[in-house]
């Protein structure tokens, strides 16, 4: 097969076309995405911002916001979970803390995520839940700078879940 010169022009300036065509696209979606992504970083700091003021409300709206736009984001995630703790809702920051901890496994060797996640597991009255997280803290050793009674803590919410199942199955009996 032969092209003409004619046609070897219309090939080029098809493909030229083509190639400004998608640019042109990509631009357009890329300035869309940096929109968004603005957006959500806003709402993120407001949230921050809020919580550390006191407006536990205001914030938790905010970051559920964040989660609408950005449902696996592990931060956001994170964030939600310590700020419906500290709202006292603790079933919800305990669905939270886990998927924060299914965004990334290897939450599991970070000592303070572990330990609020073995607080608000307790809080959750997740007793069996808590216990085994904070047995992997205190069976990891962790002794954190910014936690000086790390390992003292560990032991006493472990001695509170015990006390906890205790009155439990006393009451059921």
């Amino acid at each position: 097969m032969i092209f003409t010169d004619s046609a070897r022009k219309y090939i080029l300036s098809g493909m030229v076309a083509f190639v400004v065509i998608g640019l042109i696209v990509a631009n357009v979606l890329a300035s869309k995405q940096d929109d968004e992504f603005l957006m959500t970083e806003t709402l993120y700091n407001q949230a921050i911002q809020m919580q550390s003021s006191g407006d536990l409300e205001g914030s938790e709206a905010m970051i559920v916001e964040v989660l609408k736009k950005q449902p696996k984001s592990e931060i956001a995630n994170y964030v939600a979970a310590l700020t419906m703790a500290q709202n006292g809702d603790m079933k919800q920051a305990a669905i939270q803390m886990q998927k924060t901890l299914d965004l990334n496994p290897y939450k599991v060797e970070d000592p303070t995520f572990m330990i609020q996640l073995g607080e608000i597991f307790l809080g959750a009255e997740r007793f069996e839940d808590a216990k085994t997280v904070l047995l992997h803290c205190q069976e990891a050793g962790w002794a954190p700078e910014d936690i000086p009674n790390y390992q003292e803590h560990v032991a006493s919410l472990l001695a509170q879940i015990e006390n906890l199942q205790l009155e439990e199955g006393t009451n059921n009996d």
